[in-house]
């Protein structure tokens, strides 16, 4: 209980950090005002889009799941990540995160380890997709840099941020292929770091442990791995079109491909341990409007507070509804994520 609060009190100050460089020299009057322009019917598509990301997720999951147990529904993949997102927009923490595959192994009978290791497997491709993204879009550069011109100190400070992440994704992949092909061994390593512990808790470690390990199996079918490598793309590129109706419903006309470093910008704002992304998302959002697009910064405010508020209220929506269909409350749901960092 301590370490849950001292992590939530943390994620609360970083939090505050980034909403204070976002509010700070926002002209309230201005900033609203460019909310009574917003094109109708590209809001509505743009409305009707938010949620295609839990179905794309989905999509991907399966080539995960049928690894341990084939036959598991499109919509129980789609209610575990409505669930968890909407366990992450509303709860500090960012407990929804192991909400997502502990619900589905709750409701589907799959090992909880299991479940938790093809989490990782997706964050590492998240990370792998959108720097292969922001790679080509930076290598294509001399062929739309007379039209799309962006400051040299800003492209250096993308190819940073793209080695940072594409690092750290190579370094995690490393670790998930080691452990995966060395299990045995580094079950061994593992035994030994825990030691100090009781016994009954190093069991319980080391079978969760091993069934995560299990998690990764699916790397042994190039098929699989093949088509969760090319539904990762198709998550990211439909979150890109997402925001590609959200420009529009600003009247703010950018061509598709230019929308690679907004995307990626507001993948690190959103991968910051901030509750519901506030602070981390909005930032990074208004920074990448501002900076790629050359956009009034109370225009890049307003439209950045409407992107993540819809995200918020409609992940919401369809999580609350399936909580309700399943007869579910959201304590309920917390407590799984709760139990299993505890």
């Amino acid at each position: 209980m301590k370490n849950t609060t001292i992590r939530t009190g943390l994620m609360i100050l970083i939090s505050a950090v980034f909403l204070f460089f976002f509010f700070k020299g926002v002209e309230w009057k201005e900033a609203l005002g460019y909310l009574s322009g917003i094109n109708i019917k590209f809001f509505i598509l743009m409305t009707l889009m938010a949620p295609m990301h839990l179905v794309t997720r989905s999509l991907r999951w399966h080539f995960l799941i049928k690894q341990e147990k084939k036959g598991v529904s499109l919509y129980s993949r789609i209610a575990a990540n409505a669930v968890g997102f909407t366990v992450t927009m509303l709860v500090p923490a960012r407990i929804g995160e192991v909400v997502r595959p502990l619900f589905l192994a709750q409701k589907e009978n799959i090992r909880k380890g299991y479940m938790l290791g093809t989490i990782v497997v997706e964050r590492i491709f998240d990370l792998f997709t959108m720097c292969t993204i922001l790679g080509v879009f930076l290598l294509a550069r001399p062929l739309y840099e007379s039209v799309f011109p962006v400051d040299t100190d800003i492209y250096s400070n993308l190819y940073i941020w793209g080695y940072i992440s594409l690092g750290l994704a190579v370094l995690l992949f490393t670790l998930i292929l080691t452990l995966f092909f060395f299990r045995k061994k580094a079950l061994k390593v593992l035994t030994l770091l825990l030691k100090p512990f009781s016994e009954k808790t190093t069991s319980k470690v080391l079978e969760i442990v091993d069934d995560f390990i299990q998690g990764l199996k699916f790397f042994h079918s190039i098929r699989d791995l093949s088509m969760y490598i090319l539904l990762s793309f198709v998550v990211w590129l439909g979150i890109m079109f997402f925001y590609w109706m959200f420009f529009f419903a600003f009247n703010v006309s950018i061509p598709y491909f230019f929308l690679v470093p907004y995307s990626f910008m507001v993948m690190v704002g959103a991968s910051i341990p901030t509750p519901g992304m506030v602070g981390g998302f909005d930032y990074f959002s208004r920074l990448g409007l501002t900076t790629f697009f050359d956009l009034n910064s109370n225009q890049a405010f307003g439209m950045t507070i409407v992107v993540h508020s819809l995200q918020v209220v409609v992940t919401c929506l369809i999580g609350y509804a399936i909580l309700w269909k399943e007869g579910l409350s959201l304590f309920q749901v917390k407590r799984i994520g709760e139990k299993s960092t505890e």
